[in-house]
């Protein structure tokens, strides 16, 4: 009778364990919270003095399990993601969590390079070398690269300027070797590959990775954003105007508690992303004021396939509205609308 007992126990942990712990192949997204960027964005020699905020927003993104899963069936304040809808077609978890690293990355580039323009500071941009974001199976590079890896030299050539990686493989023909110097984890390695003829292409040779071009941004004075495990390219846009608010004399804030999301883009566009709703949820009960978000044009096309479909500021209003909430929400298309909008506020 005793282990009847133990083997019911076991067989009841273990359904726990499964319903509770087992990640399925989809996604949980809700409302994250509101970060003031204050102490995450540092000018050195600059303190900011700015009366209110500036706000990072997020949304938490987890790997669904049976038991959340069918609890975001009937909350309104989380969603059920398919894989699909997250990670790019044929990519695992280890590719989308470098995207997104790398995706924060940019933003930061975007938003430093942006705000230095909009003070009249010049800036140095750099290339670093190309970064790995896929090693295709099979292909030349497979079981010598990794995911993650900056080239920064091809056969004793550091990389200097946008497009010179490509072009240098491009000279090369199947059965040719060229030697890498490679970055991994802060060590730096020579490999040697020999070059075939890409998976899945149309004859084409190469390494067999798809990468992303590395770029440092150098500025006087010097910029450190600390993102810790934050990813994704949404914060570009409140990046910016933290930077900005370090660099002009007045106080961009005016007192108020400001929040916002979208990506910046390197001409000043305020980019589409998703969450948007979430973002004002977690804006509204984090008490902000003001919240910034991209007036995006959807194209016809998409128009026509989705129907329903809503441009991130529209969006943001109907979720406003939802949960009655009297934060302002401002439609941005340009750092120059968030700029022009704060310009002609009066001080709180």
């Amino acid at each position: 009778m005793r282990m009847k007992k133990i083997g019911i126990t076991f067989v009841t942990l273990a359904l726990l364990a499964v319903l509770f712990l087992y990640p399925m192949d989809s996604y949980i997204s809700q409302p994250g919270g509101a970060y003031d960027l204050s102490p995450l964005v540092e000018v050195e020699g600059v303190e900011e003095a700015g009366t209110g905020t500036f706000n990072l927003m997020t949304i938490s993104l987890a790997k669904a399990t049976p038991v959340t899963y069918a609890l975001s069936r009937f909350s309104k304040d989380r969603k059920v993601l398919p894989a699909k809808s997250v990670r790019m077609h044929g990519e695992n978890e280890a590719e989308y969590q470098l995207r997104q690293q790398r995706l924060m990355a940019n933003s930061k580039y975007n938003a430093i390079t942006v705000a230095f323009q909009k003070a009249n500071i010049p800036v140095t941009l750099d290339l670093n070398g190309v970064l790995v974001m896929k090693v295709l199976k099979k292909g030349a590079s497979s079981n010598l690269l990794e995911i993650g890896d900056i080239i920064h030299e091809i056969d004793e050539k550091p990389l200097t300027y946008s497009g010179e990686f490509g072009t240098l493989v491009a000279e090369k023909s199947a059965g040719d070797k060229i030697r890498l110097l490679v970055e991994r984890e802060e060590e730096e390695k020579e490999i040697e590959i020999v070059l075939k003829e890409i998976p899945e292409s149309d004859g084409r040779v190469g390494i067999g990775v798809q990468f992303e071009e590395d770029r440092i941004v150098e500025t006087d004075p010097k910029v450190t954003i600390q993102t810790s495990n934050i990813g994704g390219p949404s914060a570009g846009l409140m990046f910016t105007l933290e930077i900005l608010n370090h660099l002009v004399d007045e106080d961009l804030t005016k007192g108020y508690n400001i929040a916002g999301t979208g990506e910046m883009l390197e001409d000043g566009t305020v980019g589409r992303i998703g969450g948007a709703d979430f973002k004002v949820m977690a804006a509204a009960k984090d008490g902000v004021d003001i919240f910034f978000a991209p007036d995006d044009e959807i194209p016809k096309e998409v128009k026509e396939v989705n129907p329903m479909i809503q441009s991130n500021y529209e969006e943001a209003v109907q979720t406003a509205e939802a949960i009655k909430t009297s934060m302002k929400i401002i439609p941005v298309k340009t750092i120059d609308d968030a700029l022009a909008y704060l310009e002609k506020i009066q001080p709180k």
